[in-house]
């Protein structure tokens, strides 16, 4: 996998970035047929491959940045000629599923948005903005694997990814902070009386339940939204992001427990629960 400091050349090989076999979404993935699978693989591994870049925090910017530009690159030079014999491993979906390059450019400008400035408090909108970028383009990217119909694969993607994303966000608040972000938008930190805050490890120390309970509320809606869309389509098509949404959805609800006063006691997904679920898909 290319390293943040390494900005590769569009006619180096690019090998198949190593997946993450522990992941919520490689687990989840495992339950689609062999030709899907492995092409929805390949689109997880390309956005882990430029995630990895963009969480390099203690690396330097500017190489991060020429690295994520160099994947642009890559991407370009793919839908130029059709086929790239040196990323075959992502060419060959992108044909075969008439895959599009606006979507792979808006996941590398989503990993550009963290790595140029670190985001701190952005508005709601620039946050919806990144949330498309950073989640629901995996999901319009996938939604023609998993065979959805475009328009229907836009919606969903739009509801899904933002859910998801968000529920990472309220997850995560204490390990971004870690690396100099907050993701929770600045509307809603004033209200929990952290005017202009923008320091991370600061805003990291309040109790935030009154900034990330209407997140939590907005993440809900998006659940809901997508969950209406999957129920009118076949099970065939909505197996793999139903099983996500089973499995990402309840954690709102252990998060909302807990609370959002420090400390906070990490929330984690439930294998066990995952492999209920998985079971229970396979046998529908």
């Amino acid at each position: 996998m290319m390293q943040a400091h390494e900005a590769a050349s569009p006619s180096q090989n690019i090998a198949l970035p190593r997946i993450a076999a522990g992941s919520s979404f490689y687990t989840a993935m495992r339950i689609l047929p062999k030709e899907r699978r492995n092409a929805v693989m390949a689109i997880y591994a390309f956005c882990r491959a430029v995630d990895d870049i963009a969480d390099d925090w203690t690396a330097p910017r500017t190489p991060r940045l020429l690295a994520l530009q160099t994947w642009g690159d890559h991407i370009d030079h793919i839908f130029a000629r059709g086929q790239a014999p040196d990323l075959r491993w992502l060419s060959d979906p992108i044909r075969a599923y008439k895959l599009a390059r606006s979507d792979f450019h808006d996941v590398i400008e989503g990993m550009i948005m963290d790595v140029e400035n670190d985001i701190r408090a952005p508005s709601l909108k620039t946050l919806d903005t990144y949330c498309d970028y950073v989640a629901s383009a995996v999901g319009r990217l996938t939604a023609p694997i998993f065979g959805l119909p475009a328009q229907s694969g836009v919606d969903l993607a739009h509801h899904l990814g933002r859910a998801l994303q968000l529920t990472n966000i309220l997850r995560d608040i204490d390990e971004d902070a870690a690396m100099g972000r907050i993701y929770l938008p600045r509307e809603m930190l004033s209200e929990a009386g952290l005017h202009g805050a923008i320091d991370p490890a600061q805003i990291a120390r309040h109790d935030l339940t009154l900034a990330c309970e209407p997140l939590v509320q907005l993440a809900r809606q998006h659940f809901m939204a997508a969950r209406a869309i999957m129920r009118i389509r076949p099970r065939e098509e909505t197996r793999a992001p139903l099983l996500m949404a089973d499995v990402y959805e309840p954690m709102l609800g252990a998060m909302m427990e807990r609370g959002f006063d420090p400390p906070r006691r990490p929330i984690k997904r439930s294998n066990l629960r995952m492999l209920l679920l998985m079971l229970g898909s396979k046998l529908r």
